[in-house]
């Protein structure tokens, strides 16, 4: 039986890849604010470089922290932010995210209430580490508006901290413990970023991470599998080694043994204790723009993505530009791939909706991937469209990690042309003796 189903894994997966192979094939771009979409942008998308500490396992855009550096990006942020402002976009939500947004707190906190006194935003969320939850950066974000607060904790086994080279620089697992209890309460939703499938993890690691979860206070909690891009395996591979996929399924099962249904599923990866609140925007948000380096729009069927040099963008930006050098425009079939992805990795597709966005060729183009999924036992056809299942959430789970390892390619091909930024921060900052590579 574990032999079919992995034979079934690796047959969606490939066949994912192959179906989707077009989503990030980039073209110039001009570099001007994009046309608002007829049907409005709920999300914006800020993105926060800076980390205090280079975490080996971590593929997306990041950069040494440097004061002077990140005080002149939080400036050309503001001013992009404007830029959106005044071509007409409206957001309600925001999601604050890197990096590490809160290694400059003061300067976080200013941009905040800007995007709050330009667009009415009824959710913002922020991510951070465990050293900061203190009540010197937590009072000035609950007094900003700050509605969700998420903590990458990874872990609180002490051995895979270290592993991560998180334990130094960020605390053991039970300091994270002791901080995440004092934070419970000053957001309505605290989540805890955990990862599974970690090198050195075992059932027993894993079950303690859960049992510890419950008793910490946070009501969300949004459990990735350890994604990899080729440069991330390779740094692994020197360091910790390469997890091991086959666990991938037990892993899995066993967290939704643990937490169902104490914690209710709002993805194929976050769960809520009380309500229903996704950690990820772009299954909420039909739309979502994203201002800073490195950040990703999705808006009207065409992908953008701003530039990866932090001196680029802030020339861009003074230039009145904004911070998108590629785009590209998705054909119609990938439109729909990527509206199925997203909204079954949800939970589910409304069949009304799917109608109003794209009339009944959505079915006739899609016919075979939903059968599939109906055939597989993925999902459930009901009134209203169709429902993920559980087997199908651990399915969704394996083709939305397959599309972010998909993005860390692209995250490394654009790295790449920059890496004297990225190796020597020195350059820019002096004062900074230091640098990990």
């Amino acid at each position: 039986m574990r032999r079919a189903y992995g034979l079934v894994d690796e047959f969606l997966l490939r066949t994912f890849r192959f179906r989707t192979r077009g989503f990030l094939r980039m073209q110039d771009a001009p570099g001007t604010v994009p046309p608002v979409p007829a049907r409005g942008c709920g999300c914006l998308y800020v993105h926060i470089p800076f980390c205090e500490t280079l975490c080996p396992f971590c593929s997306f855009h990041r950069v040494q922290h440097c004061h002077r550096q990140a005080q002149r990006y939080f400036h050309s942020l503001r001013e992009e932010i404007r830029l959106y402002h005044d071509a007409g976009f409206r957001f309600s939500t925001a999601y604050f995210g890197g990096g590490t947004p809160t290694t400059e707190p003061e300067e976080l906190v200013e941009t905040i209430e800007l995007a709050r006194k330009l667009f009415d935003l009824s959710d913002i969320s922020v991510e951070t580490n465990p050293k900061d939850l203190h009540p010197e950066i937590l009072e000035p974000l609950r007094a900003a508006g700050v509605t969700r607060l998420s903590v990458g904790v990874q872990s609180f086994d002490d051995r895979l901290l270290k592993d991560m080279q998180r334990y130094e620089k960020y605390g053991s697992g039970a300091e994270a413990q002791d901080r995440l209890r004092q934070a419970a309460g000053f957001f309505p939703t605290l989540n805890v970023d955990l990862i599974f499938n970690l090198p050195h993890q075992d059932l027993a690691s894993l079950e303690r991470d859960l049992e510890i979860l419950r008793g910490v206070g946070a009501n969300q909690v949004s459990f990735y599998p350890l994604m990899i891009s080729p440069g991330v395996a390779q740094r692994m591979a020197d360091s910790t080694g390469l997890p091991d996929r086959r666990r991938l399924r037990q892993f899995y099962q066993t967290i939704l043994a643990r937490l169902v249904p104490e914690f209710t599923p709002s993805s194929a990866w976050c769960f809520t204790r009380r309500g229903r609140s996704s950690d990820e925007y772009l299954v909420d948000a039909d739309f979502y723009v994203g201002v800073g380096s490195g950040a990703f729009s999705y808006l009207d069927g065409t992908l953008y993505a701003t530039t990866f040099c932090l001196d680029t963008y802030e020339k861009r930006v003074a230039e009145g530009l904004t911070g998108i050098v590629v785009e590209n425009q998705l054909s119609v079939g990938d439109q729909m791939r990527y509206t199925l992805l997203v909204k079954m990795f949800g939970l589910g597709l409304d069949r009304e909706w799917a109608l109003r966005r794209y009339g009944p060729r959505f079915f006739r183009k899609l016919w075979g991937e939903l059968r599939t999924l109906e055939w597989l036992g993925a999902a459930r056809r009901d009134e209203h469209g169709w429902r993920l299942t559980e087997r199908g959430m651990y399915w969704l789970m394996l083709m939305m990690c397959a599309f972010f390892e998909s993005v860390g390619e692209y995250r490394e091909a654009m790295r790449a042309h920059i890496r004297q930024e990225l190796e020597f921060p020195g350059r820019l900052c002096p004062a900074l003796k230091e640098v990990p590579h």
